[in-house]
């Protein structure tokens, strides 16, 4: 076992972790922030994205002794206390969710690229979530909600 120091949505914090110990299961067991799923264990499904040092990262593909002294952000980061962040009201007001299992590592990556490109195309949001997978809804209401979001964070 070895300490693991992280800054995670503000806060700092430490645990201990095994060297096969993932970001994923680091956060979710060791601190209890269960907001970022596990969906598929071979990093191809998007579910477990979280942000490390501001660049999206599928948290099942990073150890935890990796991230040691890095800053990360989960989705419970990225909410103002008692409320939603523009993105997240955006999936909620276009019905970019049904079972709510991706949605958290949709809203992380969709951050992400409306960080790089705050006025994103159709085709700039599918290009830019091609690693994150919805197996309930078709993506058409995700992407008309990456859009929304995009459009109320440039106010």
């Amino acid at each position: 076992m070895a300490k693991v120091s992280l800054t995670v949505n503000g806060k700092k914090v430490s645990g201990e972790a095994e060297g096969r110990t993932l970001l994923v299961q680091f956060i979710r067991e060791t601190l209890g922030l269960t907001g970022t799923h596990i969906g598929c264990d071979t990093s191809q499904c998007g579910a477990c994205v979280v942000h490390v040092d501001g660049r999206p990262v599928k948290s099942c593909t990073m150890f935890a002794l990796q991230a040691d002294g890095s800053e990360v952000t989960t989705i419970e980061g990225v909410a103002p206390e008692g409320g939603l962040h523009p993105m997240q009201e955006a999936f909620r007001q276009n019905h970019g969710l049904q079972c709510g299992f991706c949605t958290p590592g949709m809203i992380m990556a969709s951050l992400a690229l409306v960080k790089d490109n705050p006025d994103p195309s159709d085709a700039d949001v599918r290009h830019g979530l091609e690693g994150n997978l919805c197996r309930c809804t078709g993506y058409q209401n995700i992407v008309n909600a990456v859009l929304a979001g995009a459009k109320a964070m440039r106010g």
